[in-house]
């Protein structure tokens, strides 16, 4: 199972993280817009995005997206917690620059990212706090379903109420880019 792919689409190339996209992903999550919502909202900090960095370097999921288009770096996404034995596996940590808001973009990364994970596990996970209604309406704008359970996450400043959503193998947004 490759964790890092590279993944093409018609708008993004999403492609494995290395050390030298710190800048370019920094330039992009260095916008405190993109995280007023989110549990950590002090992520568009330098010392608080390099933690989130360096973990997505550790993980061995971590991919950086690209827009097709310019070439430029618009954000970051990864896999995680794979649990196979219960075939699951987390997508998050994403964020795309604010140009790219508003469906496409994030469609479309979300897609071919379940598309390619699917092949080995049945159900994709996808962590969403509490507070940040914008994600909530991204996952149910792409057919998450919402699970009853929530969970705690703990950004640092204390445990954040999360809900979480889930995409199944025979979804249609991971049967289009298959």
């Amino acid at each position: 199972m490759d964790l890092q792919p590279t993944l093409v689409g018609e708008l993004l190339i999403l492609r494995p993280t290395v050390p030298e996209d710190w800048a370019p992903l920094f330039a992009v999550a260095s916008d405190p817009l993109i995280w007023e919502i989110h549990p950590a909202h002090d992520r568009w900090q330098e010392s608080i995005f390099r933690a989130y960095f360096d973990q997505a370097l550790a993980s061995g999921g971590g991919l950086t997206i690209l827009d097709r288009a310019s070439g430029a770096v618009i954000g970051a996404s990864r896999y995680y917690n794979a649990a196979p034995e219960r075939g699951e596996i987390e997508l998050g940590y994403t964020f795309l620059a604010r140009s790219h808001w508003g469906g496409r973009y994030n469609a479309e990364a979300k897609g071919l990212m379940l598309a390619h994970i699917h092949r080995w596990f049945e159900t994709a996970l996808f962590v969403v706090g509490e507070g940040n209604l914008r994600s909530q309406r991204a996952m149910e704008k792409i057919g998450g379903v919402r699970r009853a359970e929530p969970r705690f996450v703990d950004y640092g400043s204390g445990p954040a109420r999360q809900i979480v959503y889930e995409i199944r193998r025979q979804h249609p947004i991971a049967q289009d880019f298959s």
